[in-house]
């Protein structure tokens, strides 16, 4: 019997991990063509019972680690491994292997979706709850995961110095990828808030600010 349940948990495994082949891809691209307009889709699919819930995507924060999945694996083809698994210095040396950096890199990208959320519970003058936070977390875990995938592959580009077009591209694509991510997250401000798009902007300022401000804390760590 518990063998035959050990089976049926690997099925549902297998086609959960292959199902990601097809849905990850067609979430990607939904975000990328409206990212608002999923960030309200992820706060309409959590009123839903659990069963119903993004049956045809990827859940924002599974969406969010799968990114940087895809990111550290294209790091690891082109580059090899990253420089905080070779350290021992500070907090580095708890990075000893791939699985250990991703989940490094998962806690620091969270931290933009948790300050951007936690910024609009706090603008919406609601309590600060798990409840409360949920919906803006998820949502924001939606604009997070091409941000995210975006950022390694410009930071990426950057250090490869074998073609002379890498490091401009690297930098275009960072500084592209950083401007609209402003913008969406100004937007999505303004339209939760009902303020105008400058209003929306300073709240999303703000809430960068306080992102950047935490991993810049907790980086010397590594160092």
């Amino acid at each position: 019997m518990h063998f035959m349940s050990l089976l049926k948990s690997l099925d549902d495994l297998l086609y959960e991990v292959m199902s990601w082949l097809v849905f990850y891809p067609l979430t990607l691209w939904r975000v990328l063509r409206r990212p608002l307009v999923m960030m309200d889709y992820s706060d309409r699919e959590l009123n839903q019972s659990a069963g119903e819930q993004y049956t045809d995507t990827l859940t924002p924060p599974l969406f969010l680690l799968v990114s940087l999945l895809l990111s550290h694996a294209l790091e690891l083809a082109f580059v090899g491994d990253n420089i905080l698994v070779r350290s021992n210095h500070g907090l580095a040396a708890l990075v000893k292997d791939d699985t250990s950096l991703v989940i490094l890199r998962l806690i620091v990208f969270s931290v933009f979706p948790l300050m951007f959320a936690v910024r609009l519970v706090r603008a919406q003058r609601k309590r600060l709850t798990r409840d409360s936070l949920r919906p803006a977390f998820y949502a924001q875990c939606y604009a997070a995961a091409p941000f995210a995938l975006l950022i390694g592959i410009g930071t990426l580009l950057t250090t490869v110095h074998r073609v002379d077009w890498a490091l401009p591209l690297g930098l275009g694509i960072t500084a592209a990828t950083l401007l609209i991510y402003l913008m969406v997250q100004a937007r999505w401000f303004a339209e939760h808030l009902k303020r105008s798009l400058i209003a929306g902007l300073g709240q999303a300022a703000i809430a960068m600010g306080a992102s950047l401000v935490m991993i810049f804390l907790v980086a010397p760590l590594f160092a």
